[in-house]
C-alpha cells in the first residue's frame, strides 16, 4: 500500500491512461490538488481518458471529486472519459460523486403576455369572491348584534358609540364644511364661465343646487369620511389585532362585535347623513357667494332662483344614499382591519385597501342609486 497518493499518467496513442494510486483522501489534499493539476495539459491533449482505479487503496469524498473533475475536464471538451477497476466499496460514492451538479439550469421561459393577464384576472377574481364573503359575513354578523341590542337595549355600548359619534362626526365638521364650500365655489364659477357664452348664467343656479343635493354633496362627504374616519377604524382595529387585544377581548366571553365594530359603524351610519346635510349647505353658500361676486347675482335672486330649481326630492334623494354608503365604508373599513396580520406592512397595506375598497364602492353605490332613482322618477 502507498503511503502517499500517486497518479500515474501513460498516454497510449491518443488515449490518456490514467492510475491514481494510494490513499485519496482529505489528509492528502494538498498532493491530491497537485497531482491534479500536474496532469491537466495531459488531458486537454487527448482524445479520450481512462481512470484506472483499482491502485486506490483509501477514497474518500474530496479524492473522489478530484477524480471527477478530471474526468469532466476531458469530457468538457468533448472527448470520453472513462473509469475503470472501481472496487466494489467504493463504487456507490463514486455514483453519488458523479451526480453532483448534473442537473443542468432550467431554461428561461419567456411567459406568455396573454397567459399572464389571464392569471391576473383569475387572481382578481377569486380575490374579489372572497371580499364578497367577507363583506357578507360582516354584514350578517352586524344584523346579529343589531338584533342583540334590539331585544337587549342595555347592552348597547352608549358611551363608545357617543364618542365615535364626536370623533367621527363633531370633529369632522370643520374639514367638512372647508371642502365643500369650496367645492360648491368652484361648480359656480365653472358654470358662470360656461353658461355666459350662452346668455345663461342662471342656469348656474339650478346646476349647483341639483348637482349639489343629488350627487356631490353626499359623495365628497362620503369619500372624504371614507378616507378619515375608514383608514382610522381599520388602524386602530388592526393594531389591536397585531397586539391580541381582539383576541383577549373573546377569551373573556366578549364579542367583538358587540364591543368594537357595531359601534362604530352605528356612528358612521347615524353621523353620515348629518355631514351630508351640513356640507350641501356649505356647498350651496360657496355657490352664493360666488354668484355675488363673479355672477353678479345678489343673495336674493340667487335664493329665489334656488327655491325654483330644486325641491324637497332633490334633498331626499341625496340623504337616503348617506346611510347605507356610512354602512359600506364601516363595513370594509372594520373587516379590513380585523384581516391584519401581525406586522406594520400588513397594517398599512391593509389601510390602503380598505380606503380603496370604501371610495370604489362609494362611488358604485351612486351610480346604482342614480340609476334606480331614475327609473322610479326621483
Amino acid at each position: 500500500m502507498n503511503p502517499e497518493p500517486l497518479l500515474l499518467a501513460t498516454p497510449s496513442g491518443d488515449v490518456l491512461k490514467l492510475r491514481p494510486e494510494g490513499p485519496w483522501t482529505a489528509a492528502n489534499v494538498v498532493a491530491l490538488e497537485t497531482l491534479s493539476r500536474s496532469v491537466g495539459a495531459d488531458v486537454d491533449r487527448s482524445r479520450a481518458v481512462t481512470l484506472d482505479m483499482s491502485g486506490v487503496s483509501a477514497l474518500d469524498t474530496l479524492g473522489a471529486w478530484v477524480l471527477e473533475k478530471l474526468s469532466r475536464r476531458a469530457a468538457s471538451s468533448g472527448r470520453s472519459a472513462e473509469f475503470v477497476g472501481v472496487a466494489d466499496h467504493f463504487s456507490g460514492l463514486m455514483d453519488e460523486v458523479r451526480q453532483v451538479n448534473r442537473d443542468s439550469p432550467a431554461p428561461v421561459a419567456v411567459p406568455n403576455p396573454v397567459l399572464l393577464r389571464l392569471g391576473d384576472l383569475g387572481k382578481a377574481t377569486i380575490g374579489a369572491r372572497e371580499d364578497v364573503a367577507i363583506f357578507l359575513q360582516m354584514l350578517g354578523a352586524l344584523f346579529m348584534a343589531l338584533v342583540g341590542v334590539l331585544r337587549r337595549p342595555r347592552s348597547l355600548r352608549l358611551t363608545s358609540l357617543v364618542y365615535q359619534l364626536y370623533r367621527i362626526g363633531w370633529q369632522a365638521i370643520p374639514i367638512i364644511v372647508l371642502i365643500t364650500f369650496l367645492i360648491g365655489a368652484i361648480i359656480a364659477q365653472q358654470g358662470f364661465f360656461h353658461f355666459r357664452r350662452f346668455g345663461a348664467e342662471s342656469y348656474t343656479v339650478d346646476m349647483v343646487g341639483i348637482l349639489v343635493l343629488r350627487e356631490l354633496g353626499v359623495l365628497i362627504v362620503a369619500i372624504m369620511v371614507a378616507g378619515r374616519s375608514g383608514s382610522a377604524y381599520t388602524a386602530e382595529l388592526g393594531s389591536m389585532k397585531m397586539r391580541e387585544e381582539i383576541d383577549a377581548l373573546s377569551t373573556m366571553g366578549l364579542d367583538p362585535i358587540d364591543v368594537l365594530i357595531l359601534p362604530r359603524v352605528a356612528a358612521l351610519v347615524i353621523a353620515l347623513p348629518i355631514l351630508a346635510f351640513i356640507g350641501s349647505i356649505a356647498a350651496l353658500y360657496g355657490g352664493g357667494l360666488v354668484a355675488q361676486f363673479y355672477g353678479d347675482m345678489g343673495p336674493a335672486i340667487y335664493i329665489a332662483r334656488l327655491h325654483d330649481a330644486i325641491s324637497i326630492t332633490h334633498f331626499e334623494v341625496g340623504i337616503l344614499k348617506a346611510p347605507f354608503m356610512a354602512l359600506v365604508i364601516g363595513i370594509v373599513a372594520c373587516s379590513e382591519g380585523l384581516r391584519v396580520k401581525g406586522s406594520a406592512e400588513s397594517l398599512g397595506r391593509q389601510t390602503t385597501t380598505s380606503v380603496v375598497k370604501s371610495i370604489f364602492l362609494v362611488i358604485v353605490l351612486d351610480g346604482l342609486f342614480a340609476i334606480f332613482f331614475a327609473s322610479i322618477g326621483m
